[in-house]
């Protein structure tokens, strides 16, 4: 196929059209490939039961029987007799999320991948000097991942990186969802207020019990009741309710690094809130990193005393991460060689820079690392949809 490349700026008056493909079960479709005898059956690909296995990716008909991402594999079991448990692959899922992104890029290059199997692309430019239709054009690139890469994929189209996401939701699964401009609040308005992407499971029930049930609910929502829950942000929240999000796509090749810092409002010299804080900083650096489809080789120490002098350190790793125990482990010596028992610190910060946008496993504990990554990525599918606090370390949640 010829693709066509548009080479003028776009008109700046013309609505954005992004898409959000999202490869359907992908680890399950990927396994599919390699065992034809799993097409139709229900399975995971997950740990061992007995080692306190968890889902990372559940088959259609599993899902009908109650298996579900981040889920016990023991639990998937029990719900689901017969289930047939598929231990990862090494390696072979980076292969497949390669291939993918680089077909995207043959239609833009400002694409954002949030994920190994997920991306945003922004085919506003494209869709202007080519002569298909956005319907048209998500259909041939979806076609075009089946044919050539064997892959099932969703695809939401919207003017906004929020409404393509949740269009490629209502999409699941193999299907094409475009809503046009000015239908945004028509098509969330009977979705559940939990549904809106952003929306914790927490601030949820607390709008339930306001009344505010569906997307609807709090597209009418009187501005004091919303202020109430979300503070300063009730204005955004309204916004999004509607449908309106004007946060660019933004290629991950842009970004240079990644970083998470925290001010305390008084010194801390405590060692535990210090540490404690770390983890919690280089989980937040990991999430960022796979949300951009990064991973990175060398890793920062910012701290700051309470006179204001500020230090730096690094670390460079044998091989690239995004998990944020691998972060931690090469900040955490970088902190305990720059601070001393009883010394007062006013900032903390982990940064990730040298970053790249694939990885090559290891030979030895690779099968256990790209299980590790397995579930970061679920765990992140679940903070988004429930809220950031609904996962949570047991070491940090204790200090709450």
């Amino acid at each position: 196929m010829s693709v066509f490349r548009p080479r003028s700026s776009v008109s700046q008056n013309m609505p954005r059209t992004i898409f959000h493909l999202d490869l359907d079960a992908f680890f399950c479709a990927v396994e599919e490939l390699r065992n034809p005898a799993l097409r139709g059956k229900a399975f995971v690909v997950g740990g061992n039961p007995q080692e306190r296995g968890v889902v990372s990716s559940a088959s259609y008909p599993a899902r009908a029987k109650g298996a579900r991402n981040a889920m016990p594999t023991a639990q998937a079991m029990r719900l689901c007799p017969g289930l047939i448990i598929v231990p990862p692959t090494r390696g072979i899922y980076g292969q497949y999320s390669a291939q993918v992104m680089a077909l995207l890029r043959e239609y833009t290059l400002t694409l954002q991948q949030l994920s190994i199997d997920e991306a945003f692309l922004d085919m506003t430019e494209f869709l202007e000097k080519s002569r298909v239709s956005p319907r048209e054009l998500a259909l041939e690139i979806q076609g075009r991942i089946k044919n050539e890469i064997s892959l099932p994929a969703s695809i939401g189209v919207a003017t906004s990186k929020l409404v393509a996401k949740m269009a490629s939701g209502a999409a699941k699964p193999n299907g094409v969802k475009v809503i046009s401009p000015g239908e945004e609040a028509i098509f969330l308005a009977p979705m559940q207020v939990g549904e809106l992407w952003g929306v914790g499971q927490v601030t949820a029930a607390r709008l339930n019990a306001l009344g505010i049930l569906t997307i609807g609910d709090l597209q009418r929502a009187p501005a004091p009741a919303l202020a109430g829950v979300f503070g300063r942000f009730a204005t955004q929240v309204s916004e999004r309710a509607r449908g309106i999000d004007t946060s660019a796509v933004e290629s991950a090749r842009e970004v240079k690094s990644i970083s998470e810092e925290r001010t305390f409002a008084r010194d801390v010299a405590d060692r535990a809130t210090l540490r404690n804080l770390l983890l919690q900083l280089s989980d937040e650096v990991a999430a960022r990193l796979r949300a951009n489809g990064l991973f990175a080789k060398t890793i920062q120490l910012k701290l700051r005393w309470h006179d204001f002098n500020t230090i730096t350190r690094q670390s460079t790793l044998a091989e690239p991460t995004q998990l944020g125990e691998e972060i931690f482990g090469a900040v955490e010596p970088l902190w305990l060689g720059a601070w001393r028992t009883g010394e007062r610190v006013r900032l903390l910060g982990v940064g990730a820079s040298g970053l790249s946008e694939g990885h090559q496993l290891g030979m030895f504990g690779a099968d256990e690392r790209e299980q590790k990554m397995a579930l970061a990525r679920v765990v992140d599918e679940l903070r988004e949809q429930y809220g950031k606090d609904a996962i949570q370390r047991a070491i940090l949640k204790k200090k709450k």
